[in-house]
């Protein structure tokens, strides 16, 4: 296999050509520019859908259920949708690393909305875990956590690192809407209160899975539960969770790496003997040892949760998000 540098340069020589036909989608400008919003998954798609509405068409380079977006590796017709874009909303944080390969590569000054970036400015909302409905802006408040704060776990348990699934923190998706309509309305100024509304709008659906979560936080406040990798990290933050998983089995199950005899034994015994109220199970990812992990949880009863790195087919982000809140706040319920 070609490394990754050498794949980005053949991908751009051959996106330079399919860049000067043209690929960007439909609005309602009647401009010959027409805008093109592109976004890296169908999770940060289906937000920038929610706030472009009818006027633009976002198109999501990864959209199989069933990819890992980890090590996607990005085609010429990707590469040469990037470069095109008027509008290029990804995860960044190294997730989805083929956008910054490419966007770094193409030079020229594409406006982009990168969640990550979001997330690391501390640009919080009400939505934040441990927040009311208080306020409806984007602004920070002054208990949120900070960032490093936020990716930590219980003592003893200490996933250290900023961890790049933000976008299971609704304050960064709501973020990330609100950025992509700022965007937008520069971009087509004509638009602009249609764009600024949809992210409003947004921004209130997510109060419902908050409120979830909410609920989890207020109904099992501190329970253990176990995760095969830190994929739903603020998931469990939100909810008041406790993640009590060995850092060593789920840190080398997000770095694809064999975890330790020991930490997968420790993990295991945890299921067996029931010591944690719910299993996080990504099946996107999953490998000999989770498989194994699901099975443990099964066996004994535990409720299995998945969460994804893609949207299921047929659902969008809001009702992909609270459907998974509520499977963790009835699999809780289950065990109590």
């Amino acid at each position: 296999m070609s490394s990754r540098a050498a794949l980005v340069a053949a991908t751009l020589s051959c996106a330079t050509v399919l860049a000067a036909c043209g690929s960007g989608t439909t609005g309602d400008s009647g401009s010959d520019d027409e805008l093109s919003v592109v976004a890296s998954t169908n999770v940060w798609g289906s937000i920038a859908q929610a706030v472009a509405g009818d006027r633009i068409e976002v198109e999501s380079l990864i959209s199989e259920p069933n990819a890992d977006p980890h090590s996607y590796e990005a085609s010429p017709l990707d590469a040469a949708a990037i470069s095109d874009a008027s509008l290029v909303v990804y995860n960044g944080g190294g997730y989805d690393h083929f956008v910054d390969d490419i966007l770094g590569s193409v030079g020229g000054d594409i406006p982009t909305v990168e969640a990550f970036a979001l997330f690391e400015s501390g640009e919080y909302s009400d939505l934040h875990a441990g927040h009311d409905h208080g306020t409806d802006n984007a602004t920070p408040t002054s208990d949120a956590p900070t960032p490093d704060e936020a990716a930590h776990g219980h003592d003893g348990h200490d996933h250290s690192g900023i961890n790049e699934h933000v976008w299971y923190d609704l304050a960064t998706a709501d973020a990330v809407a609100h950025a992509v309509a700022e965007q937008l309305a520069g971009l087509d100024p004509d638009g602009a209160q249609v764009y600024r509304d949809n992210a409003a709008a947004f921004h209130e659906s997510l109060h419902d899975i908050s409120d979830v979560t909410t609920r989890i936080a207020e109904t099992h406040a501190d329970a253990p539960i176990a995760q095969t990798e830190t994929i739903g990290h603020y998931l469990v933050l939100a909810a008041g969770l406790h993640d009590v998983t060995p850092t060593d089995f789920t840190n080398a199950i997000e770095n694809g790496t064999d975890p330790s005899p020991a930490s997968i034994a420790e993990t295991r015994q945890l299921l067996l003997d029931k010591k944690v109220g719910v299993l996080l199970y990504n099946p996107q990812t999953e490998d000999k040892v989770s498989r194994e992990m699901r099975s443990a949880a099964e066996s004994s009863g535990i409720p299995v949760v998945e969460v994804f790195e893609t949207l299921p087919e047929g659902v969008d982000y809001i009702q992909w998000q609270t459907r998974t809140a509520e499977s963790l706040a009835t699999g809780l319920d289950s065990a109590s």
